[in-house]
């Protein structure tokens, strides 16, 4: 239960220090009195709309602002604060956050028994031991995700134990099915890159290539060809003066020739002039070498267009490989040689086969537990209708009709089905959408019975209400006014209200007012606890501080006492 709150520059209150008891607690007030600033503040303990409570909250002009909050810890709060290591003394949980201005901006910082508690906890804490039910709620009422998560709530043990399988077959299959994806995706990139190549050894076997320096040689023999014309020309020079000569002109070798005969005329003379001679001889015999080399070359490079035709192709083809793939011609030659000798298993078919096959089983075992927990939910369904309907009847739906519908839905983590509320009020209607066809008292009242239901399942043992029991007339006030005092048997719980019959019938009675103090207004929380200061109050939620006023509030509370 809640067994204090403190607030310090929050709203309208400059500081307030409230105790609390057990049973059913009533706070009234005119509106605008600041009654929901309790509620506010709560919440934003508890770190709901921290993005805007701030600016709600804080005050103008204030450096430093807290709410405090103390509780006695159910037996969930406290094996959980033992999960997460927090030691209490006898159970009591103070929470505490703390709001300080800093370079012009609020920073807040959240504190548990003094030790620092971070958001990701306090979410956590927060519905064992407080549940806040506030005006717009009813809005929920229509989403399929809450009303899903109500139905397994209900179902308590054996639907979080159907749950948990549900969700580790999910979890087992997605990743069966994503291995089996990845894996075609990455067949589909091998078969090409296969594909490729086979395409590049065909193209190189077809080049045929056999010397890897074929690429150098031709371009030699290109140049050859493309030049033999130039080289013939110098080629008839050179033999014109080396060794054909003319009738005018000697050639070298008629030259050298005449020479030696003239020398061998000479070393009969003189011997000495042997050597001379044995020299002659040696450079006539080089000089015949040098045409003879010359006459070969001249035979290599005889003028031919479809050689040179050849040459080029074939240069340009090589040329055009190793562009393409970025390898010269040895390299060309080595990558031709692996991929011959490369024999690649190629057993991705049936390595799909075989996810295929496991993807199968995964999700034949995903859909029967999707069925199981369906199971489940269908018996969880029946008694959620009958619990709920022995609260809604009494709060004036007499001819109201509820119905839990399951419908078939795409598979994921929380199992394979789509829930829906269908809600009738009146004879003849016929079942519908909650959201639909329900007024907004019926939406109140549906509620509030969902909320007395589900407190027997949840963990919080603290429930708010802010005005559940706004729109419905006197008679409905009264019977909503039974439920929360029924509900408060075995629960703490506090109610924001206008209708005396509700207030009436609390435990606990607390009067919200303001005042304005020095041109400054002012929030103040006041426990009535003497009957003429009740009796007052209902009087004035009655209509007014007159006589049949205080008549009708003294005998609501003589009821009461009775």
């Amino acid at each position: 239960m809640l067994l204090g709150l403190r607030l310090k520059n929050i709203g309208l209150i400059d500081d307030l220090d409230l105790t609390f008891q057990k049973g059913f607690t009533v706070l009234t007030g005119e509106t605008g009195a600041g009654k929901s600033i309790l509620l506010d503040a709560l919440d934003a303990l508890f770190g709901g709309n921290q993005s805007n409570s701030a600016s709600r909250l804080l005050p103008a002009g204030t450096t430093n602002s807290q709410i405090e909050a103390s509780f006695i810890a159910n037996p969930a709060a406290q094996s959980w604060l033992n999960a997460e290591g927090f030691e209490i003394d006898e159970q009591e949980v103070v929470i505490c956050r703390e709001w300080r201005l800093k370079d012009d901006r609020f920073t807040n910082r959240c504190r548990l028994n003094g030790t620092v508690i971070n958001r990701h906890q306090t979410t956590l804490l927060r519905p064992l031991l407080i549940d806040i039910t506030v005006q717009g709620q009813t809005q929920q009422l229509g989403s399929s995700s809450n009303q899903l998560s109500w139905l397994d709530r209900l179902g308590s043990v054996q639907s979080q134990e159907a749950l948990e399988k549900v969700k580790d077959s999910w979890n087992l299959w997605k990743e069966a099915s994503l291995s089996l994806e990845k894996a075609i995706l990455d067949s589909d990139k091998l078969k090409k890159e296969s594909l490729d190549l086979d395409n590049l050894l065909e193209e190189l076997e077809i080049a045929e290539l056999n010397d890897p320096h074929e690429d150098s040689e031709l371009k030699s023999e290109e140049d050859r060809l493309v030049n033999a014309y130039k080289l013939q020309q110098g080629l008839t020079n050179l033999f014109s003066r080396l060794h054909e000569g003319s009738d005018e002109v000697l050639s070298i070798a008629d030259h050298l020739g005449v020479c030696i005969q003239e020398l061998k005329m000479m070393s009969k003379l003189d011997s000495s002039l042997g050597i001379h001679l044995d020299k002659a001889f040696d450079l006539n015999s080089n000089l015949q070498e040098l045409i003879l080399q010359l006459n070969q070359y001249s035979l290599l490079i005889e003028s031919d267009s479809s050689r040179l035709d050849q040459v080029q192709q074939r240069l340009e083809m090589l040329k055009k490989l190793q562009r393409k793939y970025q390898l010269n011609l040895p390299m060309l030659m080595q990558r031709r040689d692996q991929l011959r000798s490369s024999k690649q298993i190629n057993d991705i078919d049936s390595f799909i086969q075989e996810l295929q096959f496991k993807e199968k089983l995964a999700r034949e075992e995903r859909d029967r537990n999707n069925l199981a927990l369906r199971r489940v939910r269908e018996e969880v369904g029946l008694q959620f209708e009958k619990n709920l309907m022995k609260y809604l009847r009494p709060l004036g739906l007499s001819n109201v009709r509820f119905q839990i519908e399951l419908k078939s839905s795409q598979a994921s983590d929380n199992g394979a089905d789509q829930v829906q509320f269908l809600f009738s009020a009146n004879p003849g209607q016929p079942l519908a959408p909650l959201l639909e066809v329900a007024s907004g008292g019926e939406m109140s009242r549906f509620l509030l019975a969902l909320k007395t239901v589900l407190s027997d399942v949840d963990g919080a043992s603290t429930l708010l209400f802010d005005e559940i029991d706004a729109g419905v007339s006197g008679r409905v006030s009264g019977a909503i006014a039974n439920v929360l005092k029924e509900l408060a048997v075995t629960r703490q719980v506090f109610c924001i209200t206008h209708q005396p019959l509700v207030a009436a019938i609390a435990d606990n009675h607390f009067r919200v007012y303001k005042s304005v103090e020095n041109g400054n207004t002012r929030s103040h929380v006041l426990k009535l606890v003497n009957i003429q200061d009740r009796q007052r109050e209902l009087a004035e939620l009655a209509g007014g501080d007159f006589a049949e006023a205080r008549v009708y509030a003294a005998s609501l509370l003589d009821q009461q006492a009775a």
